[in-house]
């Protein structure tokens, strides 16, 4: 069939078929390696995540013709607008209800605060129930 040319390894079916096509391989001419410790993760995962900022989440009736509302009020002034739009649009979906924001207060049709809370947690904020 083929000539065999020196330095190529033979790929012809032959008593070593099934045999490791690496075992022909050195290490040769290659830097010796050194073992680097791997830092453990739980020093990673012991150290306390620090917040992104606290939001009050309150629900509200007064002045809303009987309509329950669930405001989020409080963010911190370094989170853009541009990020609490996306938040909106993110909490309704995530709590199947209508929403908006109003200057820097996110409105949330019905009584969703339990499913909101959990969601700001989540998000690194320190969600904190104001009110009754």
């Amino acid at each position: 069939m083929s000539a065999h040319k020196k330095g190529k390894i033979s790929t012809e079916a032959d008593d070593s078929f099934g045999a490791n096509p690496f075992a022909e391989l050195t290490a040769t001419g290659l830097p010796a390696g050194e073992l680097k410790p791997q830092p453990s993760l739980s020093k990673k995962n012991s150290s306390k995540k620090k917040s992104k900022g606290r939001v009050e989440v309150r629900r509200e009736k007064a002045g809303r013709g009987g309509k329950t509302v669930t405001t989020l009020k409080e963010f911190p002034s370094h989170i853009p607008l541009s990020t609490l739009e996306a938040m909106t649009f993110e909490l309704k979906k995530i709590c199947a209800c209508g929403g908006t924001l109003k200057g820097r207060v996110v409105e949330l049709q019905g009584d969703v605060c339990d499913r909101v809370c959990a969601e700001l947690i989540a998000r690194g904020y320190q969600a904190v129930r104001a009110g009754g």
